[in-house]
């Protein structure tokens, strides 16, 4: 398969996490779109490594880093979350205003 369709997939993939980030008020929603942004980027990175250079390994050693960071996002994230819900009872984002003045 050529290039362009793994670029296709994780152009689509990532655009779904944008909106995904952008339209839902639901934490845990906005945690999973941050984890599909994440994955488009690590498709991105396996598909120019495989088409560029198939000797090096470059790019899967960058897609193991930035999964172990979605994982460490993932679990502060959650923390996070579960803390919030456990004061304020509910974890929608508009209600998340814990840091103001």
């Amino acid at each position: 398969m050529p290039l362009q369709f793994y670029l296709l997939l994780a152009a689509a993939l990532f655009c779904i996490g944008i909106y995904g980030l952008v339209m839902s008020r639901n934490a845990v929603r906005v945690l999973m779109s941050i984890e599909l942004m994440l994955n488009a980027v690590n498709l991105n990175l396996i598909a120019f490594s495989n088409f560029l250079d198939r000797q090096d390994i470059h790019g899967q050693v960058f897609t193991i880093f930035v999964i172990t960071v979605a994982a460490a996002e993932a679990a502060v994230g959650l923390a996070i979350i579960l803390s919030i819900y456990r004061n304020r009872d509910t974890i929608d984002m508009e209600a998340f205003n814990l840091l103001k003045w």
